[in-house]
């Protein structure tokens, strides 16, 4: 093997998978990207809870940090500051829901989901995508991932149980644009919503047709004062005119746009907004950035064929309504990296990952069906309007403001996972431990962690067998006495818990169902 794997993509998702395989064990990791340059358009603008928290797992709080400060500018426009100086901290920003935004001070966060999520909260919001993509880019390097860019993905045959080969070993040959031919364990696709490689695996793509044309840019315009700010409902469709000067969005309920992929003109982009509007005097003269979308909506049949996987949009394509599909593609990858490292090790069977596709695709399913909903309340016609008034009375009370926060910041997500304790299936909480320690700092190897609050010999020595693959930290966590003990995967999911007496004979079943003995 020339790599033990192959990702196609070199976009946000595909870094991070790379940087997980290799921080799980995978000896040769290469990314392979069309584009010879990351791409700058402008595109997500943010991560939620749910991202900010994978990426906290891994250490790389301090970056995202910094990659707020340097973005900090862009949301003065939240909080009304038009000095020289935006906020330190990322404000209390509620989101929206088909651009009926909601306000932070209905936001109820003492609602047992947002209880010990950890400093990671909030910390994502206003990063705009090429940031993070820096951040992964640097961390992949640093974690010794080979990435070439530059370079298509134009082909690949499998060899599922090593047929052609004198060593029996199953793989993929990689076919490049360049001609290089390139013998891999496995392949991933990463490689966006028109993926290659879905195409060319035969995976199905079931969904529904897209009704709009929207267009997403960083203009120079005059003319902008007679905008409304913010996210703006008319006749025509809806448009958006912020968070910070220049950035402009439309929405108009008239197909999908014929070309996706051609220039899009300052032209298109001023009629487009003089149409939504209804404000014939804004004219755009510059255009720094700009992108088409449409509401196409479809999903992979499954995240996995032998020897070739999907994630992010190659897995998964919707409207960009709700800021969901940067955060879905982060989970993919945090879900398939320690899984698919410990096959290549040899120390799971191809197996486990079957799991992948039984916990991300009705997660990806669910956000799917979450930016349809949103298109429905955001046609022009008049039974739309009518639902839309109804959801905004309900997006404007308290209940209705936290419920649709729990469902845009991801917190809602829980595997099925055997297992009768609450916690079982849900993202761990990040405890904080009477060593001046949280859960999450002891999450950045990307192993897994048998948490023993009670000081159980017995209980540590269960663990003693899988060695490195289980790391086995004892402490107290005063705030939550009624805990003795967690086993959170590497992924920073619980896999088993326990309260009181009860130490559980599942325990061994979680261990066993996740991980190898030596």
């Amino acid at each position: 093997m020339d790599y033990d794997v192959v990702v196609a993509g070199g976009g946000p998702v595909g870094l991070f998978l790379a940087g997980e395989l290799r921080l799980g064990g995978a000896a040769r990791v290469l990314v392979v990207e069309r584009l010879a340059e990351p791409d700058e358009t402008i595109k997500a603008g943010g991560i939620n809870t749910a991202g900010g928290v994978a990426l906290y797992r891994r250490g790389m709080l301090p970056d995202l940090a910094a990659a707020w400060e340097r973005n900090r500018w862009r949301m003065r426009a939240f909080l009304g500051d038009r000095g020289p100086d935006a906020p330190r901290t990322p404000p209390k920003f509620a989101g929206h829901f088909a651009g009926i935004m909601m306000r932070g001070d209905l936001f109820d966060d003492s609602d047992p989901a947002f209880t010990d999520i950890g400093p990671a909260d909030g910390v994502g919001l206003g990063i705009p995508q090429i940031e993070l993509e820096r951040i992964l880019g640097a961390r992949a390097e640093r974690l010794g991932v080979e990435v070439r860019r530059g370079v298509e993905l134009t082909g690949f045959d499998t060899d599922e149980d090593g047929e052609d080969r004198e060593d029996g070993e199953g793989g993929v040959v990689v076919h490049l644009a360049d001609g290089a031919r390139i013998r891999s364990g496995w392949l991933v696709g990463c490689d966006g919503g028109r993926s290659t490689v879905r195409k060319l695996a035969g995976f199905g793509f079931p969904g529904t047709e897209p009704e709009i044309t929207g267009y997403q840019a960083v203009v120079e315009m005059t003319g902008g004062e007679r905008l409304g700010k913010g996210w703006n409902t008319t006749d025509v469709g809806t448009y958006v005119n912020g968070p910070f000067p220049g950035r402009i969005l439309t929405v108009e309920f008239d197909g999908p746009p014929a070309d996706r992929s051609a220039p899009v003109t300052a032209e298109e982009l001023q009629a487009a907004l003089r149409r939504v509007s209804g404000v014939d005097e804004v004219t755009i003269h510059e255009v720094h950035s700009s992108t088409r979308f449409t509401d196409n909506a479809r999903q992979a049949d499954g995240y996995r064929r032998g020897r070739v996987l999907l994630a992010g949009d190659a897995a998964h394509v919707h409207s960009p309504f709700g800021g969901q599909g940067l955060n879905l593609g982060l989970g993919d990858a945090m879900n398939l990296g320690w899984k698919l490292a410990a096959v290549v090790r040899g120390d799971a069977d191809e197996s486990l990952l079957d799991s992948y596709t039984a916990e991300r695709h009705p997660v990806g399913a669910w956000v799917l069906d979450w930016t349809r909903a949103q298109i429905a309340v955001m046609r022009p016609d008049r039974h739309a309007r009518a639902l839309r008034r109804v959801v905004t009375d309900l997006a404007l009370t308290t209940t209705g403001t936290t419920y649709l926060v729990k469902q845009i910041s991801g917190v809602w997500q829980r595997y099925e996972l055997p297992g009768a304790h609450p916690l079982t299936g849900h993202s761990a909480p990040d405890l904080e431990l009477s060593d001046g320690t949280r859960l999450g700092d002891h999450l950045h190897a990307g192993r897994a962690v048998l948490l023993d609050l009670a000081d159980d010999p017995k209980l540590r020595a269960r663990a003693e067998e899988y060695g490195d693959r289980v790391d086995v930290l004892t402490a107290a966590c005063p705030g939550h006495p009624e805990l003795t003990a967690l086993l959170v995967r590497p992924d920073g999911f619980v896999a088993w818990a326990a309260d009181g007496n009860e130490r559980g004979d599942d325990l061994d079943d979680a261990l066993t169902r996740w991980f190898v003995a030596s």
